[in-house]
């Protein structure tokens, strides 16, 4: 309990301290955005989004993310390094880096984070001038990597993920609560990358100022308990050092933000969940406890499917956070309740 916990506030106070170094970086260099979007996904107009978010927010640096994962990064080979000093030095056992719990969230963590990374450099730079990278490049707009692209990444991330539960780890079923245990041999593994992109899907929450850090700050709480009650302490050490450098992240972006999470930060994020969620043998309970994830999609999804097949919208704007800002509902107020959610 002292490890678990010890290592989630040093996380938090690692992060905490570290921030002020991250903001100066990315207000030198106007990390930021060029420009707003000017079309929603299905390429038709976005009135409420426009209405409520201002080219002010293009003055907010993106990568905020970084302080999430290179934070915990930093944790874990920092004890990792202390524990090679010997058993007879105890803060060497806040070690928390295993082959069998946190190799591979972490390698999830940092490769996903990475690919965002690739996307929101992408965003704060102009790379029309770029023409080598014109095929992953929305032309018109500032949009990063192109969704087909992101998703093909991410399901790239996903089959890696997979192919080493399943041939590793010899990983074939999953537990239902309730049932017991459901076989499914080789179909694990595309079940692993849809989940993965399934949960993907759910980062659209990162949309309003706080809303992302509170959730998945829950979320990964829940699979931290989950998996120290499991025996899984390493695990549930590394669950809690993201919770740790979310929480001084949202710190900072308490609105207004200093900084938004972006794709290095919710890409990590959603496919480090979708690994932690197997790991724990808890993926079963996924949707009920990312339940705003699944909102959030889902009203994506309803939405264009109602603009295709209706010729109207579902909601007054999508993703469903956006709905209620255009119902009258301050940021603050949209944020908060979600929370408590």
């Amino acid at each position: 309990m002292i490890k678990v916990f010890a290592i989630g506030v040093i996380s938090f106070l690692v992060a905490f301290f570290a921030t002020p170094t991250l903001t100066h970086f990315l207000y030198k260099y106007k990390l930021w955005k060029k420009a707003v979007k000017e079309k929603a996904i299905d390429g038709g107009d976005i009135q409420y989004f426009k209405k409520f978010h201002s080219d002010n927010e293009v003055k907010t640096p993106r990568m905020g993310g970084l302080l999430i994962w290179v934070t915990v990064l930093l944790v874990t080979f920092f004890f990792h390094l202390l524990s090679l000093f010997g058993e007879g030095f105890w803060i060497g056992e806040l070690n928390f880096l295993s082959r069998e719990q946190t190799w591979l969230p972490l390698f999830t963590l940092v490769s996903a984070s990475v690919v965002g990374l690739a996307d929101d450099l992408l965003q704060v730079t102009d790379v029309r001038k770029l023409p080598l990278l014109n095929k992953i490049y929305k032309k018109n707009e500032v949009e990063g990597i192109s969704l087909r692209y992101r998703i093909g990444l991410v399901a790239l991330i996903g089959a890696i993920g997979a192919w080493w539960f399943y041939f590793k780890l010899g990983h074939d079923m999953i537990f239902i609560p309730g049932v017991g245990d459901m076989y499914l041999g080789f179909f694990y593994i595309p079940f692993f990358i849809i989940v993965m992109l399934a949960v993907y899907s759910g980062g659209v929450i990162d949309g309003i100022d706080g809303l992302s850090g509170g959730t998945f700050a829950s979320i990964f709480t829940a699979y931290a308990t989950i998996a120290l009650f499991q025996g899984q302490s390493e695990l549930a050490a590394f669950c809690l050092a993201i919770v740790g450098s979310i929480l001084a992240f949202l710190w900072f972006n308490i609105p207004p933000a200093r900084f938004y999470m972006s794709e290095t930060g919710v890409l990590g994020l959603t496919a480090t969940l979708t690994v932690v969620a197997f790991l724990t043998g808890a993926v079963a309970v996924l949707p009920v406890i990312a339940f705003l994830l699944v909102i959030e999609s889902g009203s994506v999804i309803i939405q264009l499917l109602s603009k295709k097949l209706r010729g109207r919208k579902f909601f007054l704007s999508a993703p469903i956070h956006h709905h209620f800002e255009a119902k009258g509902w301050p940021r603050y107020k949209v944020t908060m309740r979600f929370w408590i959610i």
